[in-house]
């Protein structure tokens, strides 16, 4: 007997990983944990999974394993399958080259800069001092510049450029932060800022050019991850009205970006809940509080988001945002490069053309943006930041499916026509687009297309059914009408409010057999069930049947579509509906209501009373716009969707705490529970009578509503033995209104769900659409 312990028994195994595993660092980081932990073997890419062979004593494989499910910071593991393998060859552990492989999702978003970069580019000497174009594995473009999986530099807008020595070297140690990082470049090899001038050619020094036209209240379009951007100084009242002038932007908002967190602070009031938000690597813009204007210090311009009390911000995401905001000193105004109703310009050709007018001059590099990705809005509501727009840091991010749903057939949603986005589904994964726009605009109608086209493409996305907006008249359901019919798939028309509901509980991953939900969905208009335009409904929903059981009593809606673009007619309409044609003529003649002066009534009233050209719709967006109208802070034409309703809401958090809320009627209805404004109406005109601030009338009737739609949802609850509600739609992102109506539901013991990384309005709806549809295709085969 020698003493010596025993020898470990080596076995191998092979672990497959899925999910977000490609572009942030997790190659290297698996292999300096096996390094570490004396284990042989290898790590490669595979399709979009991480591959890894490893060979060793089980508890140093289990040891793996449990670092590899945390990952590296950037890294999200969704999946980890082990299997036993044969012992590989070699006495090391190595990163191995990539492989083909099935592709569904997992290609990291694009990453902000992140600090070790930040500062690498500030310090005098070195290589990278001052480059525009600095990144590692921890940070950098990632989606915009992929053209095809896996994710290697030949497979990136990137392949054009050789790295150099030096370059090549960190590309190639895995002990590196830029081992593999595939857009690592350097001044010597890399990506070149220029600035053009009309009729001046190239500046010698881009950045010093750029700041030169911006302090003196130039605009200039900017390159930047995933399309050009505009810029001036977000402290000149003058630069930004040229801005709004030559793009045709009167009123919408203009996002800023800041350098810093401490600018941030010089500028805004941020909660610690928004200053997290903003420092998240997807960068997005945040809503802020502005600070208060002082004397003798640099402000905000008022004209950034004209009727509001929040301004939209965002840190500086890349080393050229980050350079050119530490030479200018200043806050500058980001906004989309593009002609109002445009796609975002993303190439040299167009910039130059499109922008034309706009701009003073551009600010572009030799990098090629492989698609176009506006940046990523989020707020916070109800303690927790909320998605209002997925783009830039957020997409192509997928979202999981509940558990029963792993099984399902790949869907294709396409989304409704406002804020359209569509979602890919399947193998218990749905990817939802980033934002494309509006399509009514033809312009934006090619370019959903080509986005499809592009996403389905790089993803391999082969569907077995097609999903889309049970409207008949949608340029979504359109387009999928057409791909069905070239496909020979099935199509599966969705009603538009189950559908937002639907995405609320995939996020929550309320199973198909979990049982009902009560739904809240509060938007716009979208067709409902009985063929009427429905936007205030209380549902009850699985993702099988979705059954009306309250919402808001139907109004008329004077001109149509008019009548969403143009508050004052919501206004009359609901007058006249709570209070009788006479009625209303009376209380204008008591308390004159400026909304409805020099308007054409009796034309209006006339459509209404012969049905012509005035709809009944059930519209908590229209109600809002109606309340704000009433209130003298609607424009007579809205410029953009939503600005009357954001306008009532800046309005009422101008009113001191307070509980009180304005009245609304409950009915029984052949058992639906309709919410009826009438004694709102009557109640706001005794207020105003007695010279009530707005501010006040404006937080009461959030909270009105909030208590409304809260005790019709608690009696459909109670009716239907359901302890789960689901809030949805476009009015969601009313964070008053969301508070108010959370607080009140889960006072009486009701679990609240609320979307967060789908938006709550029709940017989100793909997502409902394509879990409703892949359950119905399961059970119809």
């Amino acid at each position: 007997m020698t003493g010596l312990p025993a020898p470990v028994e080596e076995e191998a195994e092979l672990i497959r990983v899925s999910g977000v595993v490609q572009g942030v660092g997790f190659r290297p980081f698996v292999w300096r944990v096996a390094h570490r932990l004396g284990l042989r073997g290898s790590v490669r890419n595979r399709g979009d999974e991480v591959e890894i062979v490893v060979a060793g004593p089980s508890a140093a494989r289990a040891a793996l394993v449990r670092e590899i499910r945390q990952g590296p910071p950037q890294a999200v593991v969704r999946d980890l399958v082990r299997v036993p393998a044969a012992l590989p060859e070699g006495a090391g552990f190595v990163i191995a080259d990539s492989a083909h492989g099935n592709i569904s999702t997992g290609i990291a978003p694009d990453l902000a800069t992140c600090p070790a970069c930040r500062a690498e580019i500030r310090t005098p000497g070195a290589r990278r001092a001052g480059y525009a174009f600095t990144n590692c594995t921890d940070c950098g473009p990632r989606f915009s510049i992929v053209t095809g999986l896996p994710y290697d530099r030949q497979h990136t807008t990137m392949a054009g450029f050789s790295m150099c020595a030096a370059c090549r070297a960190e590309y190639d140690n895995p002990a590196d932060r830029r081992f593999h990082a595939q857009p690592v470049a350097c001044p010597a090899c890399g990506p070149r800022l220029h600035f053009v001038m009309p009729g001046e050619g190239k500046a010698a020094d881009s950045l010093d050019a750029a700041v030169a036209v911006l302090s003196r209240g130039g605009i200039i379009a900017l390159k930047g991850i995933g399309g050009y951007h505009l810029a001036c100084l977000a402290t000149s009242d003058d630069a930004v009205r040229t801005l709004r002038t030559r793009k045709a932007r009167p009123a919408k908002p203009l996002a800023v970006m800041m350098g810093s967190a401490a600018m941030v602070m010089d500028f805004c009031v941020p909660t610690v809940v928004e200053l997290a938000l903003l420092r998240d690597p997807a960068a997005p813009v945040v809503p802020l509080a502005v600070r208060a204007r002082e004397a003798g210090r640099p402000a905000l311009s008022a004209g950034l988001a004209p009727g509001l009390d929040r301004v939209g911000v965002m840190l500086a995401y890349t080393p050229l945002h980050d350079l050119l905001l530490e030479r200018v000193g200043l806050p500058l105004v980001m906004t989309s490069g593009n002609r109002s109703g445009c796609p975002q310009v993303i190439d040299e050709a167009s910039a130059y053309t499109d922008l034309a007018g706009i701009a003073d001059g551009w600010l572009v590099h030799d990098r090629l943006i492989a698609r176009r990705l506006d940046d990523s809005v989020m707020a916070v509501c109800a303690g927790a930041g909320r998605v209002i727009r997925r783009g830039r840091g957020l997409a192509p991010a997928s979202l999981p499916l509940p558990p029963d749903m792993a099984h399902a057939p790949a869907v294709l949603a396409l989304g409704a026509d406002l804020k359209a986005a569509f979602c890919l589904a399947g193998n218990g994964q749905a990817l939802l687009s980033a934002h494309i726009g509006n399509l009514d605009d033809p312009g934006v109608q090619d370019e959903f297309r080509a986005a499809l086209a592009d996403y389905r493409n790089l993803f391999a996305h082969h569907p077995a059914v097609i999903a889309v907006d049970a409207h008949p008249d949608y340029h979504s359901h359109a387009l999928g009408r057409q791909l069905a019919q070239e496909a020979g798939l099935p199509l599966l028309p969705v009603w538009h409010h189950h559908a937002h509901v639907a995405a609320c509980m995939v996020e929550h991953g309320v199973g198909v057999t979990s049982g009902p939900v009560v739904g809240i969905a509060l938007d716009g208009v979208g067709l409902g069930q009985d063929g009427t335009a429905w936007g205030g409904e209380i549902l009850l929903c699985d993702y099988r049947e979705c059954q009306r059981v309250g919402g808001l009593a139907p109004v008329a809606m004077p001109g149509g579509d008019a009548a969403s673009r143009e508050p004052w007619r919501m206004l009359l309409a609901h007058l006249d509906a709570a209070l009788g044609v006479e009625g209303t003529d009376a209380a204008h003649h008591h308390v004159p209501i400026a909304a409805l002066d020099q308007r054409p009534v009796a034309v209006m009233r006339a459509m209404v009373r012969t049905g012509m050209n005035a709809p009944r719709g059930s519209s908590a967006g229209r109600l809002f716009d109606a309340m704000a109208a009433l209130l003298d802070v609607a424009p007579a034409r809205l410029s953009y969707e939503g600005e009357a309703a954001m306008r009532l809401e800046a309005l009422a958090r101008q009113a001191p705490a307070g509980d009180d809320a304005l009245p609304f009627g409950l009915r029984d209805e052949g058992g639906m529970v309709r919410i009826d404004p009438a004694p709102m109406w009557r109640a706001v005109l005794r207020l105003r009578a007695a010279v009530t601030p707005a501010a006040h009338i404006a937080a009461a009737f959030h909270r009105g509503l909030a208590t409304a739609c809260a005790d019709v949802a608690r009696q459909v609850a109670r009716r239907h033995g359901v302890e789960t509600i689901a809030l949805s739609g476009g009015v969601m992102h009313n964070a008053m209104l969301v508070e108010a109506l959370e607080m009140r539901l889960r006072m009486v013991g009701l679990h609240v769900l609320l979307p967060r990384l789908a938006p709550a309005g029709d940017g989100g709806i793909a997502l409902g659409q394509a879990a409703i549809a892949a359950v119905r295709y399961m059970e119809s085969t």
